[in-house]
């Protein structure tokens, strides 16, 4: 027996060294990889273009907002990564890895748009059983639902049946279970469609309090939600991408704007007053009621105190002040 346990051991050691050298080949992996990488992406439905030829990085940190019209490829785009269709032309990995392996399981995670929880069962059942489908023991997956339930603040849903769930808390919960086993990347479609402005809010404070630990992808048409919490933006269009830093672009031009949105007044005259204040190159107006002013911070750095004194001194009352020009006017406005 003794040679028999001394023969052992070189085996012993020798799987253990190729077991760490995995894992650290893997952890290299994930650190000098982009998170997503899409290269030459095309789809096709019967021979019309979904995507066509799209090419992007994304790195982990703040959230990242996709941006399009109906029909411009945000689904299948998210379908994509997901690995829920194939990838026929071009290449895309998450974490180095091709969609839907086994490798990506717990990194990555997903909310559709039309989830829905089975009114059979209760929410703690539910949410375990997924926690159990990803390889926790029942004491964990009960632990870990109690967790995900906590940081969505529906600790005490545990017990209780979908049907007994306001829309809103409806969508918190499906927020939860794409929370099970801390993936580090979370793909989110519509999260906030149909919510009134509290429960909006609720999400928007999620998602915030989670990142950047967790990079999450949005697509949404809310571009005031997106443009709260995200600082780059992925824009389709008839199945072409535009990538966009909200404040790079900004920051590095010497003028900066503000935009108003004001009550009903002459337009004329609102024009003529901003545009005689000190450090203004021009003001437009995009729509109804809204005015953009463009200014040079270096002729002007409290541009925002002689805005506010010239409505005040004209009696106009506005409904919106704010740095920046809105995500609408910089997505598809702007002529970047």
């Amino acid at each position: 027996m003794a040679d028999l346990t001394v023969g052992i051991y070189p085996y012993t050691a020798k799987y253990r060294v190729i077991e760490y050298r995995a894992l650290d080949y893997a952890q290299a992996k994930l650190m000098n990889t982009p998170m997503i990488q899409c290269d030459n992406l095309s789809h096709f439905y019967a021979g019309r273009a979904a995507l066509s030829n799209i090419s992007f990085e994304v790195a982990a940190g703040e959230p990242i907002g996709l941006v399009g019209p109906n029909g411009a490829g945000k689904t299948t785009l998210l379908s994509l990564l997901c690995g829920f269709l194939p990838v026929t032309m071009g290449a895309v990995t998450l974490f180095g890895y091709k969609p839907g392996t086994s490798a990506l399981s717990g990194r990555v995670s997903a909310l559709p748009q039309d989830a829905r929880l089975d009114p059979l069962f209760t929410i703690g059942e539910q949410l375990s059983f997924y926690a159990r489908l990803q390889g926790f023991s029942t004491k964990q997956a009960t632990n870990e639902t109690i967790r995900v339930l906590e940081a969505v603040s529906l600790k005490d849903s545990f017990k209780i049946k979908p049907d007994a769930l306001s829309h809103g808390m409806a969508k918190r919960v499906a927020i939860a279970q794409a929370l099970i086993g801390n993936p580090k990347l979370i793909l989110l479609d519509e999260p906030t469609a149909g919510l009134d402005p509290v429960n909006t809010r609720n999400i928007r404070s999620i998602i915030a309090e989670l990142s950047p630990a967790t990079t999450f992808i949005i697509s949404s048409h809310d571009l005031d939600e997106l443009g709260r919490l995200c600082e780059q933006i992925l824009l389709l269009d008839k199945g072409v991408m535009s990538t966009m830093q909200l404040n790079a672009s900004e920051s590095k031009s010497p003028t900066r704007f503000i935009t108003l949105q004001m009550e009903p007044y002459p337009t004329a005259d609102v024009v003529a007053k901003l545009s005689q204040l000190k450090g203004v190159i021009q003001v437009f107006n995009p729509q109804k009621n809204e005015f953009i002013v463009e200014y040079n911070p270096s002729i002007e750095v409290k541009i925002d105190l002689q805005i506010i004194m010239c409505l005040n001194d004209n009696n106009w009352q506005y409904r919106q002040f704010s740095q920046g020009k809105t995500l609408e006017e910089k997505l598809f406005f702007d002529g970047h």
